[in-house]
């Protein structure tokens, strides 16, 4: 770092995204993409756009907000859109977190959660999973402290139920509860619908994921009117025109086509489950995942030489060196042909072995 960096920060460890190397073609197993392209309409619609980009986007999306809010059966006060869901995620703690309110979440989950909590001086507890990877429920309840969960939670892709996260929403009533739901639309249980039950629950979701658009970075919440002007307020005092005209036309239109991308879901957990099932038959152990991605381990390999072999071979899958789960790796599911090519170059790796 240089001496002018500001020694507010000089202790923060930066978020680590997914590698994106270029050496050579990869099949791209680790950053949970979507493996399918987003519809002509989006295409279409961010095209007409480019054409007027020499002005500035609707800083409300107001389109984009009611589109979402027709989908989601709630009201256009109560979304909030914004550049990928990180973004609403870090005015959720720049809002609602301080020096006298924290916030807790698990020990293994979002690399984020601890970045944007460094990077805004706020104090935060990390709760451990059970055994099992599982989160208890219990340890969230009365805590005193505002609450983040990603549900389907990451890497391990276990979910949590609704009366699970409604028992953590009402036992905290003085504190905001954040339910990350990125991979939500692959086979958990959204609690859109209880944010008209609860004034202090926050639902974020992404586009990036089920609907294709990573590349885009567009992302939302949804939330009480009151939790939703404060996010406004932060928005308003940071980055106004947050999501550009091109990424508000193709957010736009892949509502339009909400049936292709939930169709694709149904396709990425029907080959989630092909890849668990065949893995199993390798002698790999995954969790019951409910996202787009598996976690999984083999007792003849560790997960750090699994993923470097795979690399060797040109799949890219994601290894964490934590050490509870550095035995593991996380793999992003995508079509039949790539899952078949993962398993093809697994039976070659243990074959070595």
């Amino acid at each position: 770092m240089s001496r002018f960096f500001s020694k507010k920060y000089s202790s923060l460890e930066a978020y680590t995204p997914g590698e994106q190397p270029k050496d050579m073609k990869y099949i791209k197993l680790n950053t949970n993409e979507s493996p399918f392209p987003p519809s002509p309409k989006v295409t279409e619609y961010a095209k007409a756009e480019s054409e007027k980009l020499n002005l500035y986007s609707d800083p409300e999306s107001r389109v984009l907000t009611q589109k979402a809010a027709d989908l989601f059966g709630v009201k256009y006060e109560n979304v909030l859109m914004t550049n990928g869901s990180d973004e609403i995620l870090n005015f959720a703690f720049m809002a609602f977190c301080d020096e006298d309110k924290g916030i807790a979440f698990p020990s293994i989950s979002y690399g984020f959660y601890p970045v944007f909590a460094e990077l805004n001086h706020i104090p935060y507890k990390e709760i451990p999973l059970k055994e099992d990877f599982s989160i208890d429920v219990e340890d969230y309840c009365n805590i005193g402290m505002n609450i983040v969960i990603a549900n389907p939670n990451a890497p391990t892709g276990l979910a949590m139920s609704a009366e699970e996260i409604e028992k953590i929403v009402t036992t905290n009533a003085d504190s905001v509860v954040i339910i990350d739901e990125a991979y939500v639309d692959f086979g958990a249980d959204s609690v859109v619908d209880l944010t008209k039950k609860y004034d202090n629950l926050l639902v974020t979701q992404t586009f990036s994921k089920s609907r294709s658009l990573a590349g885009a970075r567009l992302g939302f919440g949804i939330g009480n009117e009151a939790l939703i002007a404060d996010l406004n307020t932060i928005k308003y005092s940071t980055n106004p025109y947050n999501v550009n005209r091109m990424t508000s036309a193709a957010g736009i239109a892949a509502i339009e086509d909400n049936d292709y991308y939930m169709n694709n879901c149904k396709t990425i957990a029907e080959n989630r489950e092909y890849t668990k099932t065949e893995l199993a038959k390798l002698g790999f152990e995954t969790l019951d995942s409910k996202a787009n991605f598996i976690f999984t381990r083999c007792d003849k390999i560790n997960g750090g030489e699994f993923y470097l072999k795979l690399k060797e071979m040109g799949i890219l899958v994601r290894h964490f060196t934590k050490p509870l789960i550095s035995d593991y790796v996380r793999i992003t599911i995508g079509t039949k042909e790539q899952m078949d090519a993962l398993l093809e170059a697994t039976k070659k790796i243990l074959e070595v072995k």
